[in-house]
């Protein structure tokens, strides 16, 4: 039994769904998201959107849980959004950005410039005697995820001078160096 799966997901002031056969619309202040769901039934009653399996297959018992929190992200996204915070952590690390194009300095000989998505804003907070930091927001979660973890992959956290980008809050596991 999916507990999680059960759970109902409150719609918000301002937030409106749409289910068309299988394909769920999301509509908010933020934005505007679309999923295909299969396998589960989905209703709106009173305020809230139920997700309920139609058997108990294994199928349908692995995607329970999955859809209704794919449902809650999506809901959340256009009323709230959500936001990701990258910090670049070493000597002579910048970001810098001029609207949708990401240009990163990490210590190799040219600059990485990255073009970001459009639904993603992306903003650069650079501080004296601070580290920079990236800052992503978007309505769209797994989107974001996806920008911020291509982002890291540029440069990741290396365990003996933590040296490289990682989440802001994110505790990088040090190892002792040498020992003579």
């Amino acid at each position: 039994m999916s507990r999680i799966g059960n759970n109902p997901v409150v719609i918000p002031e301002g937030v409106t769904v749409d289910i068309k056969d299988s394909v769920v619309t999301v509509k908010g202040s933020l934005g505007e998201l679309t999923q295909n769901f299969d396998a589960v039934s989905i209703k709106v009653e009173d305020g809230n959107v139920l997700v309920t399996r139609n058997d108990d297959s294994k199928e349908q018992k692995a995607k329970h849980g999955l859809y209704r929190s794919l449902m809650l992200n999506m809901v959340e996204g256009v009323s709230k959004g959500w936001t990701k915070e990258l910090e670049l952590v070493g000597v002579g690390y910048r970001a810098n950005n001029q609207g949708q194009k990401l240009d990163l300095a990490l210590g190799f000989s040219h600059n990485i410039v990255m073009n970001i998505a459009p639904e993603v804003k992306v903003e650069t907070i650079s501080e004296k005697g601070k580290n920079p930091i990236i800052k992503l927001t978007s309505h769209d979660k797994q989107l974001v995820g996806q920008v911020a973890a291509k982002i890291r992959s540029f440069r990741k956290p290396e365990p003996y001078k933590g040296k490289g980008i990682k989440f802001v809050g994110e505790e990088i596991r040090r190892k002792a160096g040498k020992s003579a």
